[in-house]
């Protein structure tokens, strides 16, 4: 079985492949905290190659998600499902990703060594995620014209089966390994947690707004679109029209990116501050970055360059992610595009 087993694949690598952010964020973790996040991490970026990919229909990806589900539970053999996985990775374009799905029978051995807490954690939250990814393959039929979501209610929905858990799964993995974990409550850390992962995904959603509707997916409600005068079919045309409902849910997404540095700021250990603090600092730069475009910003990608980030990394280095140059730092990375 040597098309499907790669036992030379080592998840860092797989990692670093295919999140160079999130890779940064996972060495930072102290080591105790590194595998579980790391196989979350991995087996969440699988379900959601396997639910995006466009080669397929909706009915294969569907099957093929639910697959993988039953080997994250571990209902069937990971090596049975990585052989009916194996022909989907030789579909994929994106090398990283390819490497990804051949690497799954190393992941879920991964997932099995957790020790039993974890990897009952790591279950549940890829229960949810998986739960949003088959929620979008149904809501977004390929071959439909644009589609938009019906409610902000199944955006927030979508929002944290996707993201929101993470920030809860994060908070019990660091309640659990790190003793004074933080100086607030583990409910109130849970609860910005969430928030947090939601607004990180709200700015994934803005910054990839233009590739989505071109493949025929919106998601800005239908309603709040409607009340504009705007058809989500329109929306390319006539950018300009969607402003009022685009600035509602940046701003959205800002309070989610204040509460992940509110979380950040009651988290005692240095190392661990400076982890969950960067997606905040790199999703603050990009909206700004998305302000400053305009109309454009559906027209071309748009995200923070490298230097940008290596810039953010080397100031968390300097201050030891120190709590008030770290709120200095945040705002920085929202003030306008040349003052990064």
């Amino acid at each position: 079985m040597s098309h499907v087993s790669h036992p030379g694949h080592e998840m860092p690598a797989l990692l670093r492949g295919v999140s160079r952010s999130f890779y940064v964020s996972i060495r930072l973790l102290p080591a105790q905290l590194r595998q579980p996040v790391t196989v979350a991490y991995l087996l969440a970026r699988a379900t959601d190659t396997v639910a995006d990919s466009v080669k397929l229909p909706a009915e294969d990806r569907r099957d093929k998600l639910e697959s993988l589900v039953e080997a994250i539970e571990g209902r069937v053999p990971a090596l049975d499902a990585a052989v009916g996985l194996s022909a989907f990775g030789a579909l994929q374009d994106d090398p990283e990703e390819r490497d990804l799905i051949l690497a799954l029978p190393e992941c879920l051995h991964a997932l099995e060594q957790l020790a039993p807490p974890d990897r009952a954690d790591v279950r549940a939250v890829l229960r949810h995620i998986t739960y949003g990814q088959a929620i979008d393959i149904q809501r977004f039929p390929e071959g439909a014209p644009v589609t938009a979501l019906q409610t902000s209610a199944q955006l927030d929905e979508y929002t944290y089966l996707v993201a929101g858990c993470v920030g809860e799964f994060w908070t019990d993995l660091c309640y659990r390994h790190l003793p004074r974990f933080a100086r607030l409550p583990k409910h109130e850390m849970r609860e910005l947690g969430r928030e947090y992962g939601m607004g990180l995904q709200l700015v994934n959603i803005l910054r990839d707004a233009g590739a989505d509707l071109a493949a025929g997916r919106c998601y800005f409600p239908a309603d709040e679109l409607a009340a504009a005068g705007l058809r989500p079919q329109d929306i390319l045309a006539e950018p300009e029209r969607l402003v009022r409902v685009w600035n509602r849910w940046q701003a959205r997404a800002q309070r989610g990116l204040e509460s992940g540095m509110r979380y950040a700021d009651a988290v005692n250990s240095r190392r661990v501050r400076a982890a969950s603090a960067l997606p905040a600092l790199i999703g603050a730069r990009t909206l700004a970055l998305l302000q400053s475009a305009g109309p454009l910003r559906l027209q071309r990608s748009v995200k923070v360059p490298r230097h940008e980030v290596r810039s953010m990394l080397a100031r968390l280095a300097f201050t030891l992610a120190a709590r008030a140059p770290l709120q200095a730092l945040f705002g920085r990375a929202r003030s306008a595009p040349g003052n990064a």
